[in-house]
């Protein structure tokens, strides 16, 4: 099997999925919040540029969609596709307005005062009374800074169209969800699972969006027991 390869999500670096990497030797992604690119695609021909030749590709939330630019790109070079906590919907209604309230959050009060009104609804009552895992949390989303979350979410709202990519996706195919994802919520998966062919779905229960770090040990499994 070829080694992992992460790509995590707005806000997010590789401290989310230090279980996971320790679960898959090997295992390695973009820990930099991509640089300084400003588009998914840019984002997904850095991630090209620092993959190995060829890889088990994991992407979460918004690393999701660069992983599908990434299939449409260089779908040669991976060898299975890990689809977590994500979606394929165009821009939705008020989500220029809302993604630009938060934004101003930030340059108004601070970047940490954005960040705590980002991150609570990514996580499930249970999670959140884990005072360790929200400090960890908090902390890796701080540390992107109020410059890298414009940057990300400028690229979110100019995403590509990719529903019609589904459907040319050869190489096996996992979507997995938390239960709880109130961000992406398991409907998406399924018409994922639905749309690319041969996708399985795994739905973890009790978790949300943030579900690599909320629940490692079920996220893992999940993906082992798939790739096996």
């Amino acid at each position: 099997m070829s080694p992992l390869f992460i790509l995590p999500g707005l806000l997010c670096n590789l401290s989310m999925f230090s279980a996971t990497m320790e679960a898959f030797p090997g295992a390695s992604g973009i820990d930099d919040f991509y640089g300084r690119e400003t588009s998914l695609s840019a984002m997904a021909e850095y991630a090209l540029a620092r993959a190995p030749e060829r890889f088990v590709l994991l992407g979460h939330s918004m690393g999701a969609r660069i992983a599908l630019e990434i299939m449409r790109r260089a779908p040669e070079r991976v060898e299975a596709l890990v689809l977590a906590d994500t979606g394929i919907h165009p821009i939705q209604p008020k989500e220029r307005e809302k993604r630009y309230a938060l934004r101003d959050i930030g340059r108004e009060q601070g970047f940490a005062a954005l960040v705590d009104t980002w991150l609570p609804p990514m996580l499930t009552p249970a999670a959140l009374a884990d005072t360790a895992l929200v400090a960890d949390l908090r902390a890796m989303c701080i540390s992107a800074g109020q410059t890298r979350f414009e940057e990300q979410i400028e690229a979110l709202l100019a995403r590509p169209e990719v529903e019609g990519l589904l459907p040319s996706i050869a190489c096996p195919t996992l979507s997995i969800v938390g239960e709880l994802d109130r961000w992406s919520p398991v409907a998406q998966h399924e018409q994922i699972a639905a749309l690319i062919p041969g996708a399985a779905l795994s739905v973890i229960a009790g978790a949300g969006h943030m579900l690599p770090a909320e629940d490692p040990a079920a996220f893992i499994g999940a993906i082992r027991n798939w790739l096996a």
